[in-house]
């Protein structure tokens, strides 16, 4: 069906979820006649200028880029010389104004991971699982002004798995969401589908992602600890301070996971003690159960490995 539509189509997306949708479009041979990504960025140790994903793929199909800083008025004539029916946007990073917004003849349909109006803004898919969410899913949407408050085209949802994280639901949705759009973008231009407005009186929003959100709080339980190494792997990651004699040392927790009955023997929250083979963190209600773990500035090992060098570390207090 998607062959059939001779629509002039912009993508606009810079992370790993727009490279699936923007290749699933090429995939299916819509006449994508623009690209808005984010600018190159400096990454790695060398500070090495990056370019998106989105922009290498959009370059091999010999389609024209465009990364600017701002959304602005010259952004807008960009998009304007393009003569768009229609604008596909995903994981962009930027806001559109008004002007942009009302270019394409069909709308700018935006794909979001969250089942709107629950968790606009960046992060759904952190936020959901921060919040031990036992589902989410895709919506398709229409865009306006607002924050991921448009009326919504198509939605389906998923299951959330107890192990799943930040990068294992990031492809399941990625997926989810090439197909969703698909099935919805010939729907939409044959006015087949009828926009549905949001309920706003339910509408939540998400926080940012920051490195410091990693910290470990031990008065938290056992499963909101969980479900935090759950979200931010595998960015920023989790992380505790150990006072070793009078050094703080920041410890990264690479692999964790919870045993939420407390055992019989009490200990203070954040103290490091042996609970059968393993070594376990007391939490307000549960026990985290350390797998493998990463002293700042050395190479990740297994707990065990660790505590090996670690003299003094069973049976303090991880703040």
């Amino acid at each position: 069906m998607a062959k059939e539509i001779k629509l002039r189509m912009i993508f606009m997306g810079t992370s790993r979820l727009s490279e699936k949708i923007f290749e699933s479009l090429l995939e299916n041979k819509y006449n994508i006649v623009g690209v808005f990504t984010k600018p190159d960025s400096k990454t790695g140790r060398n500070q090495g200028m990056t370019s998106p994903a989105v922009k290498i793929l959009a370059q091999k199909h010999k389609i024209p880029v465009f990364q600017p800083e701002r959304f602005d008025d010259q952004a807008v004539k960009e998009l304007e010389k393009l003569k768009p029916d229609l604008a596909v946007v995903a994981a962009y990073g930027k806001i559109l104004p008004k002007a942009a917004l009302e270019l394409p003849a069909f709308g700018c349909i935006n794909v979001h991971v969250s089942l709107l109006p629950k968790y606009r803004g960046p992060s759904p898919i952190q936020n959901a699982l921060l919040q031990g969410e036992k589902e989410t899913g895709v919506t398709v949407m229409l865009m306006d002004e607002g924050i991921d408050s448009g009326d919504i085209l198509a939605q389906k949802a998923i299951p959330i798995k107890p192990h799943d994280n930040t990068k294992i639901l990031s492809d399941e949705l990625a997926v989810l969401g090439a197909e969703l759009l698909l099935e919805t973008i010939p729907l939409w231009v044959k006015r087949k589908i009828q926009p549905k407005p949001q309920d706003h009186s339910r509408a939540t929003l998400c926080q940012l992602i920051e490195r410091e959100d990693g910290h470990i709080y031990w008065s938290e339980t056992a499963e909101a600890i969980y479900n935090r190494y759950r979200a931010l792997s595998p960015w920023p990651g989790i992380f505790s301070y150990w006072k070793n004699n009078d050094n703080l040392v920041r410890l990264k927790l690479l692999s964790i996971y919870l045993q939420k009955i407390n055992p019989i023997e009490k200990h203070a929250e954040g103290e490091v003690f042996e609970i059968g083979d393993g070594i376990g963190v007391q939490t307000s209600r549960g026990v985290i159960i350390i797998k493998e773990i990463q002293k700042e500035g050395k190479r990740p090992m297994s707990v065990k490995d660790f505590i090996i060098g670690a003299q003094g570390f069973i049976g303090s207090i991880l703040q």
